[in-house]
């Protein structure tokens, strides 16, 4: 989940040059790993292992926070690989089971402070493709983060309720319903974006 999420961050950092050669090279192999996350958890519930496996896979994500995501979202690396620690010396799923809730927690929190500041998260990213953005722009990123705000309140909501439910109810929510919802909204916000920005072109000219 982290990885979808924190995908296109780090793609922008990348192409404003913000980061190193090494960390351009661990990115593609510690994506993998987050990605890898959704897979293993149908395959803990398919065989009958126990989800507590699945917290080696939370490890390395703790050095890809660091250094490549700032601000709060920096502390998500190390909360989650606390969470794999957990699960891998209590031999428990309960921290696992948790790991969906506490992504989402701490991107709301997040975003919802960047709405307090000067530039919100997606307007500092637009602007690392686009330094000049226009006012309309920024208006636009400020209703993009309002709404990624809602996306992870119900999203956040829905995978707490299921730590209390089965497991095949968890499995399917967070191994997929969930990406499933963020690959929506990725998707339904950048067919809005270039709508947008064609009526904004369109305003220039007029």
């Amino acid at each position: 989940m982290w990885s979808m999420l924190s995908m296109p961050i780090c793609k922008t950092a990348e192409r404003g040059g913000a980061l190193k050669p090494a960390r351009k090279f661990s990115l593609p192999l510690l994506a993998l790993l987050g990605l890898a996350l959704p897979l293993l958890f149908w395959l803990c519930y398919w065989q009958g292992w126990p989800l507590w496996l699945c917290g080696f896979l939370l490890l390395p994500l703790a050095w890809r926070g660091k250094g490549i995501i700032g601000g709060l979202l920096g502390w998500l690396g190390p909360c989650v690989a606390l969470l794999g620690v957990a699960a891998l010396l209590l031999r428990s799923s309960m921290s696992v089971l948790y790991y969906p809730a506490l992504v989402n927690a701490i991107f709301l929190l997040a975003f919802i402070v960047s709405l307090f500041q000067s530039q919100t998260i997606v307007e500092r990213l637009a602007r690392r493709l686009d330094p000049e953005l226009p006012p309309e722009g920024v208006r636009y990123t400020r209703k993009v983060t309002f709404a990624w705000c809602v996306f992870f309140v119900i999203n956040g909501s829905i995978a707490w309720w299921t730590t209390t439910q089965a497991m095949e109810v968890w499995t399917i929510y967070n191994g997929l319903i969930a990406y499933v919802a963020m690959g929506a909204m990725f998707g339904g916000e950048w067919l809005i974006r270039r709508r947008v920005m064609r009526r904004a072109e369109r305003a220039r000219h007029e």
